[in-house]
């Protein structure tokens, strides 16, 4: 094991020449964002410019959010961070590879490690000279290009699944936007068409759950997806289902930019806490169609609350829905099957490669 101290160097280049006015940030999740703070006013001299394989990092905060934000910058355009971010660099790319260090930071076990160094401080926070006595392996560099080149062969695979996931989705909205969206008049319904409510077409089993009894949590996290409010997990009843299922969020963040639910297709073995709608399709409509409806509902006149927002079920069952005939409903279920087929196939492969990601990422402390 190394220190990585010994590889890595601070940077601190200011944007002094003003040249540079594009502004990210850094998440929890180890990624950059476009900024969305006002810097009307500001003076942007004072900003770092952080360049294509340099890293960024938040040292604030560690233990208490259970992560330690950190990324690898890949644009070749430079762009300036808020000078609160240290920023560093690999001093020789003969011997540490930029890719292999964020695999490594990209780790379980990396966080939990800056974690425990972080406990010490008064808000949890993680010195500079902490983290540089970190360690981790450094194999020859010839051997870092193939677990990096494996890793990249991963994402990369997930990357363009994720594109024909959203082209699916797009094809599928486009179907169900001709038939029940464009050019229908809802005060002059085609014969045979109504206006009904989401409850004539879902069940709904916010009461009909099973309780998880004799499950251990430790390896139901490591064997089945968990959904709901993930913040609290150790204070509400969880359940197990097995299925194809739509989960539409009851409270918390649970409507999307566009005014849209926040829901999610899942399919298989999982389990879920009571702050999420477990639905399923019913006469004649499948969760493929249940999911597009709901993907095209105005939901904000549905949600109740105040401080936080939430979507109860009476409220949900009361959602108005167009019926069609019977046979046009079987003619638009039958167009969408086989792209929801091929997206659910995408999805399915997506967590398989993550988990070979995962795999990758733990061997590497090995």
């Amino acid at each position: 094991m190394k220190r990585l101290g010994e590889y890595i160097r601070e940077v601190d280049v200011r944007n002094t020449d003003f040249k540079v006015t594009r502004l990210v940030g850094l998440t929890i999740d180890k990624a950059f964002i476009p900024s969305v703070a006002n810097v009307i006013g500001t003076d942007l001299s004072n900003y770092k410019v952080i360049k294509k394989e340099q890293f960024a990092c938040s040292l604030m905060q560690v233990s208490r959010d259970g992560k330690m934000p950190v990324a690898m910058f890949e644009d070749d355009m430079p762009t300036i961070m808020s000078p609160a971010y240290p920023l560093f660099e690999v001093v020789d790319t003969t011997k540490l590879l930029p890719q292999y260090l964020m695999m490594w930071f990209s780790r379980k076990e990396f966080d939990r490690e800056a974690c425990f160094y972080a406990v010490g401080g008064v808000r949890g926070s993680l010195t500079w000279e902490d983290f540089c006595d970190m360690t981790l392996p450094i194999p020859p560099i010839a051997r870092q290009r193939e677990i990096v080149a494996e890793y990249a062969m991963l994402a990369n695979r997930i990357r363009l699944n994720n594109r024909l996931i959203s082209t699916l989705e797009s094809t599928a909205q486009a179907l169900y936007r001709k038939m029940f969206v464009d050019n229908i008049d809802k005060d002059h319904l085609p014969d045979g068409w109504r206006i009904g409510t989401i409850g004539e077409v879902i069940n709904c089993f916010d009461y009909k759950r099973r309780p998880l009894a004799g499950y251990d949590r430790a390896d139901m996290a490591k064997k089945y997806p968990y959904y709901g409010a993930a913040a609290l997990m150790d204070y509400v009843e969880d359940y197990m289902f097995d299925g194809t299922y739509i989960l539409m969020g009851e409270d918390g963040t649970v409507i999307n930019a566009d005014n849209t639910p926040v829901i999610q297709y899942v399919t298989g073995k999982f389990w879920v806490n009571n702050h999420a709608h477990v639905l399923q399709g019913m006469n004649g409509f499948d969760e493929n169609l249940l999911y597009l409806i709901l993907k095209n509902t105005q939901i904000n006149e549905y949600v109740t609350g105040g401080v936080q927002a939430k979507i109860n079920q009476e409220n949900m069952m009361s959602i108005p829905v167009l019926i069609p005939t019977q046979k046009e409903l079987e003619v638009i279920t039958k167009n969408i099957q086989p792209i929801f087929q091929l997206f659910l196939t995408k999805h399915k492969e997506n967590e398989k490669l993550t988990k070979l990601q995962s795999l990758l990422l733990a061997k590497m402390g090995q």
